[in-house]
């Protein structure tokens, strides 16, 4: 039977409908809702860097972050439903996170970040060396 013609060919009552819904529910797991999410998510965040063809007008990088936050949140709910599928949607997860990178134009964090160059100490003695008043060993 379709949702929208009931069998007599007419318009389905509002508690056919009703009832067709729940039947609709009693079938939908929440494993699969999520997983649903996340790969809308993935998608919607895609359109949004104007990574797919002909989406370049539709960039925008606050809802690219939106998505993005938005797996990173609900990834681990789902990773037992998703088995081995996991890898592929941390792989686009990172492809839409460096998309984000270059489209807010930062340059993407480096996993560890390198040590900075030791500032370089004035030439001479220091005001409180000079007076007299700082204890320095060796002086």
């Amino acid at each position: 039977m379709l949702l929208g013609m009931s069998e007599q060919g007419r318009q389905p009552t509002e508690e056919e409908l009703r009832a067709a819904y729940e039947a609709e529910l009693k079938k939908v797991r929440v494993d699969d809702l999520l997983i649903q999410t996340i790969l809308s998510l993935i998608s919607l965040g895609g359109r949004r860097a104007g990574l797919a063809p002909g989406t370049e007008d539709e960039r925008d990088p606050a809802q690219v972050r939106q998505a993005i936050e938005g797996v990173r949140a609900l990834l681990p709910l789902a990773e037992a439903a998703l088995g081995p599928d996991v890898a592929k949607v941390r792989d686009a997860l990172s492809q839409l996170q460096m998309a984000y990178s270059r489209l807010a134009g930062q340059p993407p964090e480096p996993e560890s970040k390198p040590a900075e160059p030791a500032a370089e100490k004035p030439e001479g003695h220091g005001p409180a060396q000079s007076s007299g008043r700082l204890w320095v060993p060796g002086q």
